[in-house]
């Protein structure tokens, strides 16, 4: 019988063996977050009913304004669309959380599933992020503003953005990860590009200076 095993979409580019601490000898510091689960969650933002259990559930208010997004110590929750949220946490408490959300959602309209498998997420910092980035994409980073997320081109493929400490966290399907991380490579290249040692906290990503 075959042995399942779960790895990062990108494991191929070997990034953990790479990482350092930051340092000044690149502009542009980058790693993967791999162990984070998933949860899309779908319901209707006017349906007081329906914010008031998930939030209650969560133990976060639920952000019903556009393009924000709310976090605890254990979840991030993305807004993405009037009827549509995307809840971060760590890998082994994705289970836990969805379950949790589905009871306490009994007889209300709603959808909530498990899509650990179909995200990741990229921290981008260093003096030259905010130049890597406006060379990906036609939204302006400079104008987005802590607590906001927005969901943008990059290069021909697409991401959710929002800042993270200093820098950024760009949260991608795992279709486009490998082309979404070469295409930073590439416009890394001019500044200098170096992995970072990352560590995850809850949902928070620590990049080790």
């Amino acid at each position: 019988m075959l042995e399942h095993v779960s790895r990062s979409p990108l494991h191929a580019f070997g990034l953990p063996l790479q990482a350092t601490a930051i340092n000044d000898t690149r502009g542009v510091w980058a790693n993967e977050l791999p162990s984070l689960g998933y949860v899309s969650l779908r319901g209707d933002s006017k349906d007081r009913t329906f914010v008031e259990k998930v939030t209650h559930s969560l133990g976060v208010a639920l952000p019903t304004s556009p393009c924000t997004y709310a976090g605890t110590d254990g979840a991030k929750v993305l807004w993405i669309s009037p009827d549509e949220w995307l809840i971060v946490s760590q890998r082994d408490r994705i289970g836990s959380l969805a379950a949790d959300l589905k009871a306490a959602l009994q007889g209300v309209r709603s959808q909530v599933a498990d899509n650990s498998g179909g995200y990741t997420q990229v921290l981008l910092r260093g003096r030259n992020a905010l130049d890597v980035l406006q060379h990906t994409t036609v939204y302006d980073f400079a104008a987005l503003e802590p607590g906001r997320v927005v969901g943008t081109t990059f290069g021909k493929s697409s991401v959710y953005a929002h800042r993270s400490g200093e820098g950024f966290c760009l949260v991608m399907r795992r279709s486009f990860a490998d082309y979404i991380w070469r295409y930073l490579v590439r416009a890394a290249a001019p500044y200098g590009l170096g992995i970072a040692v990352v560590e995850t906290t809850g949902h928070a990503a620590l990049v080790v200076a």
